[in-house]
């Protein structure tokens, strides 16, 4: 019965194929692998399919995985997109291709070492001189870089598809700083647990091979220069748009993830920033691309790169993958020219064909080009000038005259290619299999001489029928590439991290983070307070229904006014004299809630707090990093809410996951100093929070009705009623409130053990002296500590009988949270700042200039 199935669904899906097609062999029938495939997916059928191509996206969601798209309205967060259905080639196939992939990698190894070296390819006019000078990839001062290394070209990736004779044609190299290979080892480990009946009665190979290769290789290049090398990954940072990548693959591979000012160049060596001092790097792999890397030499105006990196690669202390000036051989006009370089540098013919490409910087290419356009694609030599492919079929006469105007104009700035059918491959397209277009991007890394290919790679088909876009930047689909092999082979990617015994570099945290770290604890806990108290604000309104125009409850003005002092977005309810807004509360309120343009909104808290999570996103276990995106969905629900009677709930339910958020980091993060500064900066904010709230409800004397619903509620915000109430029943007492709030030492929430939790995460911070003295940080605590544990509550309620100012509270409250502020100041100046050396810094660079290290 599965077999009539399966040929149903077969024969429903060849009906739509009018191209050659992956599924069908060269005599139009089904390849076994196929059929195979094909018999599993008529089993789950198309409802199934539909149910797990949901699953895909909500997995792809929980795991953060997005690709960034550079001035789109979404792109900052644009969500992966994975088709259920994979890509399959067969190992005998690979092999050959391999054979062809493998000699472009040398052949491009060959060009870049001749362009930055003796430029015979040049010399002999076998590539015209123009493609490579007037190239920006082209960059002299690294003409005399040369790492100690046989193939200069570490890492190379190709994008390939299958043209009209049922080859594998390359489209186009990657050469500069590839990317796409952490996105095929995702698609690979969510398609695994969403659908892992595909694997049944199929056999494919694995992935974390070529991972493992590729540690082997990174730790190889590090050896060079130290036995035990340290390795970062170098990003751009969050704004990038393969970032998601970056943060996978050097936690993947164990290697700390950096940003350009995390590093700096000192005595002839590269040095990592980190919160317990400098620790010298001797491998760099970047996702920096080449013109970004040095702002002293390159880019003048990079702030991604690392002042002084090419001098320090010159003297051969720190390997960069790949090296700066790479980009130079993916110029697209190299590639009509490549067959004659292959014959000269290696004395072969090239093994896999390539799409026909004309150079239009020959007048013999620009005739041809200029007399077939309509039936060409037109790029530009230069990759990096923003120019969009023109697919010249689908172009009007108007604009196919202006582009040959264009071509005419500047001929050596254009590439001319041929537009092929290529073949497609099924997809899950609305509900239905249909073919599209697909190609498969292919990556390599060198073991010194040779390379290894990864079993597999990252293929992208068009969301567009019968048109050729793959590019994620324009909407392509990324699928799971197997290459299928006829003997058993094991499921899971195994992948073995090889770290020395005695090294903790891949563990640093650098100075960025630490910052980054401790301001995710401040966030936190004021989006928390705020959350909190609002909740309570508007219970209390809820409880005292006013029609507008009437004057509320005095206790609700004093609550109104400690939420502006507390979200300090003056004026707010703390204006003078303006009765109208605490007649109808509900503009500003909703104001502070979702508002993501107002400093101190709720909206604006979560976002804050979102995008300083997203700095240090490789700290985060894939359940915080699900918690994260719930409260990303928070975000969006309070932005969109309308109505005072839906805030309560939608405030709950955030609550709620702000809590789980902190209890899952609580319990996974490293009792590191990224875990003591996160505590260390949740504190200093409960503490400015409590400290707020307690002035601006008591410093001024109310009756003792208003103040006692008062009392109620900041001992409620501060979850110290359920204590109160069991210590002292129903009897309300300022005094026996404060002497709780601030003095209880065994209440997590109460001043004095917030004081004292504060003190001990600042005892476990690098000091820049004697371990046994107290840091200034922990001087400030410490003084700030005293005078609350001094204090008297029956000193603090006396209150002045003209004015009703309790003189005693608020000043001692005012001291305490002017000390408080400072140490946030102490820490930054200590621990944080990127444009000076820290102190832990200094005593390095002491060691370093007595040869201590």
């Amino acid at each position: 019965m599965i077999k009539d199935l399966s040929l149903s669904l077969l024969n429903s899906y060849k009906s739509a194929i009018n191209s050659y097609d992956e599924v069908l062999d060269p005599k139009g029938q089904v390849k076994p692998y196929w059929k195979s495939l094909f018999d599993t997916l008529e089993t789950v059928g198309l409802d199934g399919l539909e149910l797990r191509n949901k699953e895909i996206i909500e997995k792809l969601k929980e795991n953060g995985v997005t690709y960034n798209v550079y001035n789109s309205e979404n792109g900052a967060n644009r969500a992966w997109k994975l088709d259920p259905i994979p890509f399959l080639i067969h190992e005998t196939e690979w092999k050959t291709i391999e054979k062809g992939i493998k000699q472009r990698a040398q052949l491009l190894d060959l060009i870049l070492k001749d362009i930055y070296g003796p430029q015979n390819l040049i010399k002999n006019a076998i590539i015209p001189a123009e493609l490579v000078f007037d190239n920006t990839g082209f960059m002299l001062p690294c003409f005399d870089l040369k790492q100690k290394f046989q193939n200069q070209l570490i890492m190379y990736a190709c994008d390939m598809a299958r043209g009209p004779d049922g080859k594998m044609w390359l489209l186009d190299n990657r050469t500069q700083s590839p990317s796409g290979s952490g996105y095929a080892l995702e698609n690979r480990t969510v398609m695994a647990k969403v659908f892992p009946e595909l694997n049944k009665n199929i056999y494919r190979n694995r992935l974390s091979p070529y991972f493992n290769h590729l540690q082997q290789t990174v730790a190889t290049l590090g050896n060079i220069s130290n036995e035990n090398p340290n390795v970062v990954f170098l990003t751009p940072g969050p704004g990038n748009e393969t970032y998601f990548e970056h943060v996978y693959l050097s936690s993947y591979l164990g290697y700390t993830l950096v940003q350009g000012s995390d590093l700096l160049v000192r005595d002839g060596f590269v040095w990592l920033k980190s919160l317990e001092g400098l620790e010298r790097v001797d491998v760099i792999i970047r996702r920096v691309d080449d013109e970004w890397c040095d702002p002293l030499e390159l880019r003048q105006n990079s702030l991604l790169g690392v002042p002084g990196l090419l001098q320090v690669m010159r003297m051969g202390n720190v390997a960069v993958i790949n090296p700066p000036g790479a980009s130079v051989v993916e110029n697209y006009g190299l590639m009509a020219f490549m067959e004659n370089a292959c014959r000269f540098l290696m004395n072969e013919s090239l093994l896999m064909n390539s799409v026909a490409t004309w150079w239009c910087g020959q007048p013999k290419e620009l005739n041809f080009v200029l007399s077939n356009l309509p039936r060409l694609i037109i790029k530009k030599a230069n990759r990096k000038q923003g120019f969009r492919t023109r697919y010249c079929r689908l172009l009007s006469s108007a604009e196919l005259e202006e582009l040959r105007q264009m071509i005419i104009q500047n001929p050596k700035e254009f590439v001319a290619q041929e537009e092929v059918s290529l073949s497609t491959t099924p997809s899950f397209i609305d509900g239905k299999l249909e073919p599209r277009f697909a190609a498969i991007r292919a990556f390599m890394v060198s073991d010194g001489s040779d390379y290894k290919v990864l079993q597999g790679g990252l293929t992208r088909s068009s969301s567009v029928k019968d048109k050729f876009v793959i590019s994620n930047q324009l909407g392509g689909i990324s699928k799971d590439t197997w290459i299928v092999t006829d003997n058993p082979t094991e499921h899971y990617e195994r992948f073995v991290v090889k770290k020395s015994t005695n090294s903790h570099q891949n563990n640093s945290l650098t100075s960025r983070n630490a910052e980054n770290l401790f301001w995710v604890g401040r966030l936190y806990e004021r989006t928390m307070s705020l959350t909190s108290f609002l909740k309570i604000v508007l219970d209390r309104l809820n409880e005292n229904v006013n029609d507008k125009g009437q004057k509320q409850q005095a206790y609700l003005v004093v609550l109104l006014k400690s939420l502006t002092h507390l979200t300090q977005t003056y004026p707010g309810f703390a204006e003078e004299n303006d009765d109208a807004i605490f007649e109808n509360p509900e503009p500003e309120l909703f104001s502070l809630i979702n508002d993501t343009k107002k400093a101190g909104s709720i909206a604006y808290n979560i976002q804050s707090l979102l995008n300083t999570a997203n700095q240090v996103s490789e700290r985060w276990t894939s359940d915080t990093r699900r918690i994260l995106n719930l409260l990303e969905d928070s975000l969006q629900s309070l932005k969109n809410t309308h109505s005072i009677n839906q805030l309560s709930h939608r405030l709950d339910k955030l609550y709620t996951r702000l809590f789980g958020f902190y209890g899952n980091v609580f319990e996974t993060l490293p009792r590191d100093n990224g875990f003591y500064l996160f505590e260390a900066g949740k504190n200093i904010e409960r503490i400015l929070s409590l400290i707020s709230v307690l002035r601006s409800s008591f410093s001024f004397k109310n009756n003792e009705e208003v103040e006692s619903v008062i009392l109620e509620a900041v001992l409620e915000n501060h979850h110290l009623l359920t204590q109160y109430r069991h210590i002292y029943k129903s009897q309300w007492s300022l005094v026996a409130g404060l002497d709780m709030v601030l003095l209880e030492k065994n209440l997590p929430y109460t001043l004095s053990s917030l004081l004292d939790r504060l003190s001990d995460c600042l005892s476990h911070l690098p000091k820049s002296t004697n371990a046994n003295r107290l840091g200034i940080d922990e001087k400030i605590v410490l003084e700030a500590s005293t005078i609350i544990k001094l204090i008297d509550a029956e000193n603090l309620v006396k209150v002045d009988n003209e004015t009703q100012y309790r003189t005693e509270l608020d000043k001692t409250l005012e001291q305490v949270y002017d000390l408080i502020s400072k140490v946030t100041g102490s820490l930054s100046s200590l621990y944080f700042s990127h444009s000076v050396l820290q102190h832990s810094l200094l005593d390095t660079i002491e060691k370093i200039n007595s040869d201590e290290i």
